[in-house]
């Protein structure tokens, strides 16, 4: 789920779509007509594993150009665009962009309805059942390869394989994540707790969530969300950490009415009604907890290690203060994150133009997003462990340019990082099992006297026949 971070996870925002935004980066020869939609011109290929011909041209439709009021990532994108076109001298990339967040779900839904979507389309990995439902995005298995992405061996498979339908390739990643357990380092220290060490364990975050609690003036040990389908998000990763599922394997039956539902489900209650340590307001979504946890009103809640970067972006916090362990428990954490796609029937030419495009902006160590020391010139956040979905060489390269240019203590985040847990994908029709299990959490947080197992009971009934729909 990822969210307003601005990207992974699903986060949930009334953003209306504005204008499309166009760069124009060309080369003097022009467009074809595949501008309209047709196949491009000049040097195309019958062969569709071969990499785009510079010859061809072609204009291309992309998602999520940064906003005018991102002026650094506006800025990199028009810089990207331009080193691009000089292998590419004629295609011209026509980028589309939305205020804040980029994927706002009701809009992307409307969209693939309509089949308005640009060629290359921003989606979350959970998205896909719903992009194959509206046959919106192209099988681009026979355009990708180590040729037409020359890192492809060194993608993390886990993460491709979130791209998948059996052996069809539908996307390509540009980020991804893990959750972990976020702390505000100032508050452990006060409470005589050892930041470099958070919680491993939910025994030890009940424990210093009381500790962390007990200074008093409206501090929490231990936030949590229960509202906006962000709590059924968040119990869900709960309940991973602890070795359990929220669905069966088949994908046909609700998982999490066992021990381990249960066990999150009172240890939540215990900690917000026998020990006081979540606060007093509850129904909280994505944005509350960051906003407590950046004005040291808060001690720890789960995240993604972007949501640092949002803080000190939009907050005004300091990275500093923040510090970063596995998800308690470490038996598996959710995973997501997101990726383009390349919508359905557009022309070979675009196709191969569009991966041209991706390989270049997300996928090259050292380019496009990965400029790390272009990033920290730009005044922007360097040293987030995550997106990270490199293995082998490319990995070691991307981590020590990271460690070079960071512009934050990234010391603050080795628990987490030396200590990966195993990601686990989202379940199937995520968004709305989210939003039943948000009953389980607004239940368990605001009524002192909930039944957990009437409302476990209550939510396992109505995700099977949400997975009876599938």
């Amino acid at each position: 789920m990822r969210s307003a971070r601005l990207r992974r996870t699903r986060r949930t925002s009334a953003l209306t779509l504005v204008s499309a935004l166009t760069l124009t980066a060309l080369a003097a020869c022009g467009t074809s007509s595949s501008d309209n939609g047709g196949g491009g011109s000049g040097g195309g290929s019958a062969d569709l594993s071969a990499p785009l011909d510079p010859r061809t041209k072609v204009t291309i439709t992309i998602d999520c150009m940064p906003p005018a009021a991102k002026a650094a990532e506006l800025k990199e994108w028009k810089e990207d665009v331009a080193e691009f076109n000089r292998t590419y001298p004629n295609v011209r990339i026509e980028g589309r962009s939305t205020p804040g967040q980029c994927l706002e779900p009701p809009r992307f839904t409307a969209m693939l309805k309509a089949r308005s979507q640009p060629d290359v389309f921003y989606t979350y990995f959970t998205d896909l059942p719903q992009v194959l439902d509206h046959d919106g995005a192209e099988d681009i298995t026979p355009y990708v390869n180590d040729r037409t992405v020359p890192l492809l061996k060194d993608i993390d498979p886990g993460v491709l394989g979130s791209l998948k339908d059996g052996d069809k390739l539908y996307g390509l990643p540009t980020s991804n994540y893990t959750m972990g357990l976020l702390i505000n380092r100032k508050l452990f220290e006060r409470a005589g707790l050892d930041p470099d060490s958070p919680p491993r364990t939910w025994e030890e975050v009940r424990a210093a969530a009381k500790r962390i609690a007990a200074l008093g003036d409206g501090i929490a040990g231990f936030g949590e969300y229960s509202a906006g389908n962000q709590g059924g998000w968040h119990f869900t990763a709960q309940v991973y950490s602890v070795g359990g599922a929220i669905v069966d394997a088949g994908g046909r039956k609700a998982a999490f009415n066992d021990e381990s539902g249960r066990r999150i489900a009172e240890n939540l209650h215990a900690m917000r009604w026998e020990d006081d340590s979540m606060g007093k307001t509850q129904l909280l979504k994505w944005g509350d907890l960051q906003k407590q946890i950046a004005t040291d009103k808060l001690g720890m809640f789960l995240a993604a290690p972007d949501d640092i970067a949002y803080m000190v972006q939009q907050l005004g916090a300091a990275y500093e203060n923040f510090g970063m362990g596995p998800i308690p428990g470490q038996k598996s954490t959710l995973a997501g994150g997101n990726n383009y796609m390349i919508k359905k029937g557009i022309s070979p030419d675009k196709i191969k133009a569009a991966v041209a495009w991706l390989n270049f902006k997300n996928l090259t160590v050292g380019k496009g997003q990965f400029d790390w020391a272009r990033a920290k010139a730009d005044g922007l956040p360097v040293g987030v462990p995550q997106p990270n979905f490199w293995l082998n060489e490319s990995k070691r390269k991307d981590d020590a340019a990271r460690a070079e240019h960071a512009t934050m203590p990234v010391e603050n985040f080795r628990t987490f990082t030396d200590h990966p847990v195993p990601g686990k994908a989202e379940p199937p029709r995520a968004q709305e099992i989210y939003k039943i299990l948000d009953t389980v959490m607004s239940g368990i947080l605001t009524n002192e006297d909930a039944d957990v197992d009437k409302l476990l009971d209550t939510a396992e009934a109505q995700v099977d026949q949400v997975l009876a729909g599938r």
